[in-house]
This record gives C-alpha cells, structure tokens and sequence, in this order.
C-alpha cells in the first residue's frame, strides 16, 4: 500500500460533518484514513463509503478485529463489502482467527494489517510480551502489513526486523503519544496520526508542517 507523505490520518470524532470538515481541510495532503470504532458506531458503517465518494481516499478499517474465526470472517465481509481496502486484525488471537480475515480480505482483493503491539501503557502488561511471537506468526502466514508502536523505538525496531524489509510497517503513537515522525520512520514506512491533526486548531497548517519537516529532512540527508 503506498501512502501518500507517509500519513495516515486515524479519524476518530464521532460525528460525520465534523470529521468531513476535517479531512476536507488535509485532503490534498493525505490518501489514506483510517476508520476505528467510534466513528463507525456513532454513525454507521456507511461511514467508509461516505469518504470513499466524497474523497477518493484509501480506507483502512481500524477494528482491531479479535474474536473467533467465524465472527471475524463476518466483520471482516461486512467491512470490505463496505468499501474498505484493508482491516487491522489483532494478532494475539491466533492463526486460525487472522486467516479468517486474510481469506474474506483476498476474495476482496483488500488488505489486512497485523497488530503486533500498541501504543498505550497497558500493552506492556501482556501484549508486548507476545509481540515479536506475533510478528513471527504473520511471516509464517506471508501477511506483508503490519502494525508496530511509534513511542517504543525499541519495540518498533525489533519488530521491523523481524518481518523485514519488505514488509509494509504503519506506526500510532505519532505527535500525542509522543512518538517522534524523524525516528519513526527509520523503521515504519507511514506514520499514523490522529489527535494531533484533528483535534488541532489549524488541522492543515499542522499537516503542512510535518509535511515541511520532511522535506526538511530529506534535503539535510542529501546535503554536502
């Protein structure tokens, strides 16, 4: 999946005219949205088709999906079947139950993201001690997408080196969080923002700014 200026905007408000608004005013800066469960639950799943219409963009469905094989193959129909290009499937959950959602994804022609570890403090408590198992099982499987914390670098590094190069990596915890865009993407190929963006008083001033940064940095990379 290419991202355009390797962001992906995670919009989670709550109503539809508000995160329109939004993703109205960044539009000509990103590609790619990804849609959890407070948006979908507050106004529907015709929320993915809404912006898929009104913006042409690349919906990630941000479900976290983690319940037996036939409940997931379910959600992940009822999702693509929406208009989604990729879903993001919790990897604790076992082979049989991400192949659930690898299967619905591929008759699709979608995507699915493994989530390897979050970015909140309460992953350390379980889920980061099964992480690297995680992200091991998805090479076994041949899942090439994966979902790994931007404000653990530590974390973030080790599970890029397990799946390798060619895998592609996205990465939360960016701005709020405190992950850093510079340090991120020495591993992860997008970034995933967003509070920053849309809780942000000038949500396009804030985008060109990362934008700018870049750049900033690709110019100093190259610079004699």
């Amino acid at each position: 999946m290419n991202v355009k200026n390797n962001i992906i905007l995670a919009m989670d408000l709550m109503d539809i005219l508000d995160s329109y608004e939004v993703v109205e005013k960044i539009y000509p800066y990103i590609d790619t949205l990804k849609i959890g469960y407070p948006l979908t639950l507050a106004e529907g799943i015709k929320s993915i088709k809404f912006f898929k219409e009104n913006f042409d963009l690349k919906i990630i469905c941000d479900y976290k999906v983690a319940d037996i094989p036939e409940t997931n193959s379910k959600i992940a129909d009822l999702s693509f079947g929406a208009g989604a290009d990729a879903i993001i499937s919790h990897g604790f959950i076992g082979k049989d139950s991400v192949e659930a959602c690898v299967d619905i994804a591929d008759s699709y022609g979608g995507d699915v993201f493994l989530l390897t570890e979050m970015s909140h403090d309460g992953a350390k408590m379980f889920l980061q001690q099964v992480s690297d198992d995680i992200a091991k099982m998805g090479v076994e499987m041949g899942i090439k997408n994966y979902v790994a914390p931007s404000n653990r670098l530590d974390r973030l590094s080790e599970i890029r080196n397990i799946i390798g190069k060619d895998s592609f990596l996205i990465s939360p915890g960016v701005g709020t969080q405190g992950g850093n865009p510079k340090d991120t993407l020495k591993y992860a190929d997008a970034l995933i923002i967003g509070r920053y963006i849309y809780e942000a008083d000038y949500p396009e001033k804030t985008i060109t700014n990362i934008i700018d940064f870049f750049d900033w940095l690709v110019f100093k990379c190259f610079e004699f």
